[in-house]
């Protein structure tokens, strides 16, 4: 058994073969890690259905984000539950590699392409402009390019953009094609060709306006409303491919998406707790799914490091022991904009809870939806 065989058992579908190669490689020692690594060929193509966006390869980058939350012996559950995520779902039809484009290429030319519907030629523009531009002006002039149809995509054409963009930069050892030839494909269906004129900076500096607006996306619930932190967390990932007044074009296109959508705070009833140390006192309440005793609980671990790793440990855990074979990729991207925003914004308890709430509240419904 290899790689190879692994990687071709996803992309055939094959469910049964999946889980035994991937069972037999962990049982001959075979790191888990590496295993999640060598995916990225066969990632790219997965797809959705009913949905156009690249909602798999997002979810693949996002688990670095999850990984370092884990102990050693506990990384195999994340990726048996990544593997038969891939495998079960169809496959967008291999797109054939062109031969490269080597006279001058502008990005004008790739929207060109994307308006045409040719998404064959806009994945070896995009290639081109790629080779010849470097990764970071290619990820800069695509996400410019997606900013443009947040209201149409949900955020999708930043938020999978900026992911799919991110491990294809990570991995200069990996032939850049497949997540290419998805981003191509993606643009194509929801005919993102036309890069918006830059949205005016607010009149207070971009940290304010974050600060400020992102009480607003942490409020509501429900998948609109998550999608509204999940933007956010997707756009802050990749700030420095940008100028401030190209950032600031982002968090206004981020700020207009969420429309008038006001300010609305988690209410915790018992605040009297202590905080969990232990994955049992957790999992109890996990899989009960009480939000509130759950919250108020999660409160207490978000003010000390050790306690929001252990937070991020449980929440992880808890994914993979109520997993059904049958999730929505939004429970592990949801989670990892709710931990970023926990560790990024612990000092500011009412804003990482509000994140917390609003992504457990999701997974919660949808889990007793499917029940």
């Amino acid at each position: 058994m290899t790689t190879g065989d692994l990687l071709k058992a996803i992309g055939d579908s094959d469910i049964a073969g999946a889980k035994n190669l991937f069972n037999e490689m962990v049982q001959k020692g075979d790191n888990p890690w590496e295993i999640h690594m060598s995916l990225f060929p066969v990632v790219q193509w997965v797809l959705n259905p009913p949905f156009i966006n690249p909602h798999l390869p997002k979810m693949y980058c996002v688990y670095r984000e999850l990984m370092p939350y884990l102990e050693k012996d506990e990384i195999p559950s994340l990726i048996n539950l990544e593997v038969n995520e891939y495998v079960k779902r169809p496959k967008l039809e291999k797109m054939p590699k062109e031969h490269p484009v080597l006279s001058p290429v502008s990005f004008n030319e790739v929207e060109t392409a994307i308006r045409k519907q040719d998404r064959e030629r806009t994945a070896a523009w995009m290639a081109a402009f790629l080779t010849q531009k470097g990764g970071t002006e290619f990820a800069r002039r695509l996400l410019l390019l997606g900013s443009g149809y947040l209201d149409q995509s949900l955020g999708h054409s930043i938020s999978c953009t900026v992911f799919i963009l991110r491990e294809m930069l990570e991995r200069p050892d990996q032939d850049p094609w497949p997540a290419l030839a998805v981003l191509a494909d993606y643009f194509c269906k929801g005919r993102f060709h036309t890069t918006p004129a830059l949205r005016e900076i607010n009149p207070f500096p971009i940290d304010e306006a974050i600060k400020h607006h992102m009480h607003r996306a942490t409020s509501g619930l429900g998948i609109v409303s998550l999608h509204h932190t999940i933007t956010l967390y997707a756009m802050e990932r990749v700030r420095h491919f940008f100028n401030e007044k190209e950032y600031g074009h982002l968090i206004n296109s981020w700020i207009a998406f969420m429309g008038d959508k006001g300010v609305k705070q988690a209410i915790l009833n018992d605040t009297k707790v202590e905080p969990m140390t232990r994955y049992a006192q957790f999992y109890e309440l996990f899989s009960a799914m009480e939000i509130k005793p759950l919250m108020a609980r999660a409160e207490k671990m978000i003010i000390s490091s050790q306690g929001r790793q252990n937070l991020g440990r449980f929440l992880i855990k808890g994914l993979c022991d109520k997993y059904n074979r049958n999730y929505n990729p939004h429970y592990l991207t949801g989670l990892g904009s709710a931990l970023w925003i926990v560790n990024h914004y612990w000092n500011q308890g009412s804003l990482a809870i509000n994140a917390l709430f609003q992504y457990v509240s999701f997974y919660f419904d949808s889990m007793k939806s499917e029940n």
